[in-house]
């Protein structure tokens, strides 16, 4: 992804700047959020997607060998042992681009992020 002519303002910029061996990945990704979280806000932080729903819900990004998604530590830690399989680190997890997405682990992880920003847990 070229960010250096200017800086990216939306998600679809994102996206559409993105290499072309992403772009399907990054879309599920947001439809995934999308319909897990309708009424939070899309914007760019930290040059990433991101969803905000009473302060930053999730992130993600692309990378050169893998896609990386931004539940907070606290989604990382509840979901840890489903997480074996990945590169993770404090509040983020490296999904490789040449395996298939976890599209049903990262509903659950929005799903858990929109009950914790929201109170409902």
């Amino acid at each position: 992804m070229d960010l250096s002519n200017s800086p990216i303002k939306t998600i679809d910029e994102y996206i559409e700047s993105s290499q072309a061996d992403v772009r399907e990945s990054l879309h599920a990704i947001r439809e995934v959020i999308a319909e897990e979280a309708p009424q939070a806000k899309e914007t760019i932080k930290y040059q990433m997607p991101t969803f905000v729903l009473n302060g930053n819900l999730v992130h993600f990004a692309a990378f050169k060998g893998h896609i990386g998604f931004y539940p907070t530590p606290s989604a990382i830690e509840a979901f840890k042992n489903e997480l074996t399989q990945y590169i993770t680190s404090k509040g983020a997890i490296q999904f490789p681009k040449d395996r298939a997405l976890p599209l049903s682990l990262i509903r659950r992880m929005v799903q858990f992020r929109v009950k914790e920003n929201t109170g409902q847990r």
